[in-house]
């Protein structure tokens, strides 16, 4: 079987990039499977999920803000198993339809890993500063889904989920 050969945007006329980083409670590979398989557990709404983790693979999800749908698409472009994430990134609203780079890196850390965003090829400045400060506050949520089992966070996380 022949490797796909992975087509990477062109991001030259795009420089505006948006990175953010947090130690997680959760080891590479629970955080790594978060975001290769999980996505509707923490940050897509459940049942919108469309992922099947492999370079190249297509995925969809839809997030819901302040009453309103926001799909995002895209394809993987490289994985390293609980190392890296690698996603074209596309959505109406926060990339103008353009198609960006979010490359996801993982790193142990302790008990934990130390996760490391990197959003890049944003047309202009207004929307990587959103993304700046909107990665963060995805981080700690994604950080408070996933407290290792026995912590005092994941418990009352597990018992708020239901």
């Amino acid at each position: 079987m022949q490797t796909p050969v992975v087509v990477q945007p062109d991001l030259s006329s795009r420089p505006f990039a948006a990175s953010a980083s947090r130690q997680m409670a959760a080891a590479p590979p629970v955080i790594f499977r978060a975001w290769t398989e999980q996505l509707d557990r923490w940050f897509a709404m459940p049942g919108t999920l469309l992922m099947r983790p492999g370079v190249n693979a297509p995925y969809f999800f839809e997030t819901h803000h302040a009453g309103e749908r926001h799909p995002h698409y895209g394809r993987i472009l490289r994985l390293v198993d609980n190392h890296i994430v690698e996603m074209t990134w596309l959505n109406a609203g926060g990339t103008n339809g353009y198609e960006t780079v979010l490359t996801v890196t993982l790193a142990p850390a302790g008990t934990g890993t130390m996760l490391r965003v990197h959003h890049a090829g944003f047309p202009n400045a207004d929307l990587a500063e959103r993304h700046r400060q909107a990665w963060p506050v995805v981080l700690e949520m994604l950080d408070g889904i996933y407290q290792p089992a026995g912590s005092a966070d994941g418990a009352q996380d597990a018992a708020a989920a239901g």
